[in-house]
């Protein structure tokens, strides 16, 4: 099939799928005698998962990395599920710097409500951000 027809197929922009093909996601397809691409029924499916490897969060060269053991006749499933529970993990650390970055945002709120401006000094740059002593 021609690339437009696998772009309408996948839902995957032509231009995404020659972009795939120059970073190793997908193998470059047969050309025809007239020079067009000529891609195999199975690309579509690549192409989705792909797509949803993309959605769950995994980096182009994690999935490079599935699809190559895949390719090579491995089952990926281990290493997959590997790279969810680092992404999990990092996740739940980016949470909890955020919890922690919420709180200070919200004490500094506060301190900022009960500043007044007025009150500043020639030495104080901003007493709001200013730790207490």
């Amino acid at each position: 099939m021609r690339i437009g027809e696998l772009a309408t197929r996948s839902g995957v922009p032509a231009k995404t799928i020659r972009f795939y093909e120059q970073a190793g996601l997908m193998p470059e397809p047969p050309r025809t005698l007239a020079g067009y691409r000529d891609y195999p029924a199975d690309a579509a499916t690549r192409l989705t998962f792909i797509r949803d490897a993309q959605h769950a969060g995994l980096t182009l060269a994690e999935i490079r990395g599935i699809l190559a053991l895949r390719d090579s006749g491995q089952s990926p499933c281990g290493h997959v599920s590997d790279l969810i529970q680092q992404h999990l993990d990092d996740i739940n650390r980016r949470l909890a710097e955020l919890r922690k970055t919420r709180s200070a945002l919200n004490e500094l709120a506060q301190r900022a409500a009960e500043t007044d401006p007025a009150s500043c000094t020639d030495t104080d740059i901003c007493r709001i951000l200013a730790r207490a002593g």
